[in-house]
């Protein structure tokens, strides 16, 4: 009878896990649309992958080039999350990583940062996300989060180091030169961004 209770409290554990993960994700697009982003690409339709950057449909579909970054974020938000709070389940730390992403996909979203993306670096298609994309990359953020719970940490690592290599070669941008760009931008990065595919 203990087993059976047990099983039952940790299925409705579980369930309310998932209820508070769902109520971010509809929170997140609530005030998306409050800040005036449109729901999905202003082109009228939705496709699952979207590969050319320097476009007004980049950010705009479910998947591009950028959904790697949002991978490595969830590789990193496990290991920040680990070892900041060691002693609190996965769910609740993973909880804390949707809550960080989020706010994220908010400052990003916002004038400010569109424009210093569209000034700084060369996306001066770059007119914020849609909301689609933005629930999207916070669901990519997600895998990631659970991809290094389950798997070991050389295999996390080395995906992460070949996300970023093989998107910084193939679009010339990555998670570590989105940074970059974003908070000291270099002429010498923005004139090789500028340049065609190396691979």
């Amino acid at each position: 009878m203990t087993g059976v209770t047990g099983d039952g409290h940790s299925r409705r554990a579980a369930w309310q896990w998932v209820t508070i993960a769902i109520g971010l994700l509809v929170l997140q697009a609530a005030i998306l649309h409050a800040m005036g982003r449109v729901p999905i690409c202003t082109c009228g339709y939705v496709k699952l992958w979207h590969g050319v950057v320097q476009s007004s449909e980049n950010s705009q579909h479910l998947t591009d080039w950028y959904t790697f970054s949002h991978l490595i974020h969830g590789f990193l938000f496990y290991a920040a999350t680990w070892a900041l709070f060691p002693n609190l389940a996965w769910p609740g730390r993973l909880i804390i990583a949707m809550l960080v992403e989020g706010g994220w996909e908010l400052v990003e979203n916002s004038n400010f940062i569109i424009e210093r993306y569209r000034s700084a670096t060369v996306s001066l298609d770059y007119y914020g996300d849609s909301i689609v994309n933005s629930i999207a990359d916070t669901l990519a953020m997600v895998t990631g989060f659970l991809a290094a719970r389950m798997l070991p940490v050389a295999l996390t690592i080395v995906l992460a180091l070949a996300f970023e290599i093989v998107v910084g070669f193939h679009i010339r941008d990555n998670l570590t030169l989105n940074i970059i760009m974003l908070i000291y931008p270099f002429e010498a990065i923005r004139h090789w961004q500028a340049g065609p595919p190396i691979i």
